[in-house]
C-alpha cells in the first residue's frame, strides 16, 4: 500500500488546471512554468504511478533515505544527493525505499524553454539520474520555489518561482557539462587563479594542480574556458581591476599592483585591449554615468 502524499512536515504546492492554462499563455512563464513542487520528510511508503506519464517534466532530488524509479522496465536507484529528472509524458513509476524511505524535494515544470534545458541536462530515460554537485544549493533552489507558491498564485509569484527552477535546472546542466567535459580538473585552476590573482602565472604547476602534462592542460583549459591560460588570467584581472577602480579612490598603479602588474603603464594598455578604453577613462566613464542617474 503505497500514497501520494500526506507526510508530517510536507510541503506541497498545486496549480490549478486553470490557472497553469493561463499562465502557459503568457510570458515570461510560457518559457517555464512550476505547476506543481513540494517537500515529502521521511516519506514513508511513497509511491507515484503513471502508466501515460505526466503532462510536465518531474525533476526530485533526494536529500536522504533512498528511493526507486522505475522507466522503460529498467530500475534506477536513487540516493542522496542524487537527481531523478522524468521527461514528460514517458510512463513510469517509482517508490520510497521500505526501510530507509527518502526524504525528497520535487517539482514538475512545463514551457517552450524545458525541452532544452532537459537536453542540456543530459539525463534520459536509459539514464535519468545523476549525482549533484551542489545538493544544498539545489535544494534552496527547490525551496524557493515552495517559498513564493505558499505566498500566493498571482503572475508575480510564478515567474518568481520559473525563475527559481530556471535557476535550478541550469545548475543541473552546467554540472553535467563540466563533468562531460572533463571540467572539475580545469574549474581546481579557475578557483586557485580567483584566489592568486596577483601571483604570477606558472603554467607547469597549474598542470600539476589539473593532474595533467602541461601540453595537455593548455589544451584542456583553452577547450573549457575557450582562452589561453595567460589570456583568462588577463580577463580576470582586468575584471577586478574594473571594480576597483569604480569602488575605490586607488590610484591606477595602486591598481596594477593590487592585479598582479608592477608596471602601471603595461597594466594600463592591457586594460585597454581588454575594456576598450584607458583606466582613467574607464573611471571618468563611471563616475559621469553615476553623476547623470
Amino acid at each position: 500500500m503505497f500514497i501520494r502524499d500526506g507526510f508530517p512536515g510536507q510541503r506541497l504546492h498545486v496549480l490549478p488546471a486553470p490557472l497553469v492554462q493561463q499562465a502557459a499563455g503568457r510570458v515570461p512563464t510560457s518559457r517555464l512554468l512550476v505547476t506543481d513542487a513540494g517537500y515529502f520528510p521521511h516519506a514513508a511508503m511513497h509511491g507515484r504511478v503513471r502508466r501515460s506519464g505526466a503532462a510536465q517534466a518531474i525533476v526530485i532530488m533526494c536529500a536522504d533515505g533512498s528511493g526507486w524509479c522505475e522507466l522503460d522496465g529498467l530500475r534506477h536507484d536513487v540516493g542522496p544527493g542524487e537527481v531523478l529528472v522524468i521527461p514528460p509524458r514517458l510512463p513510469h513509476r517509482y517508490y520510497a525505499d521500505a526501510e530507509r524511505p527518502w526524504s525528497i524535494w520535487w517539482l514538475h515544470v512545463t514551457g517552450e524553454d524545458v525541452p532544452d534545458l532537459l537536453t542540456a541536462i543530459g539525463l534520459s530515460a536509459g539514464s535519468p539520474t545523476a549525482t549533484m554537485a551542489d545538493p544544498i544549493g539545489m535544494f534552496a533552489l527547490a525551496e524557493a520555489v515552495c517559498d513564493v507558491l505558499a505566498r500566493d498564485e498571482t503572475s508575480a509569484s510564478l515567474t518568481a518561482a520559473a525563475g527559481a527552477a530556471w535557476h535550478l535546472l541550469a545548475k543541473l546542466a552546467a554540472e553535467r557539462d563540466g563533468r562531460s567535459n572533463g571540467r572539475a580538473p580545469i574549474s581546481r585552476v579557475q578557483d586557485h587563479l580567483r584566489e592568486h590573482l596577483a601571483a604570477p602565472v606558472d603554467v607547469s604547476a597549474l598542470a600539476e594542480l589539473a593532474g595533467f602534462s602541461p601540453s595537455h592542460f593548455s589544451a584542456r583549459f583553452k577547450a573549457v574556458t575557450g582562452f589561453s591560460v595567460t589570456e583568462y588570467v588577463k580577463r580576470l584581472r582586468m575584471a577586478r581591476a574594473r571594480q576597483l577602480l569604480i569602488t575605490s579612490d586607488h590610484t591606477v598603479a595602486e591598481i596594477a599592483a593590487a592585479v598582479g602588474y608592477a608596471d602601471a603603464f603595461y597594466f594600463s594598455r592591457q586594460f585597454h585591449a581588454v575594456s576598450g578604453l584607458s583606466p582613467r577613462a574607464f573611471r571618468d566613464r563611471n563616475a559621469q554615468e553615476v553623476l547623470l542617474s
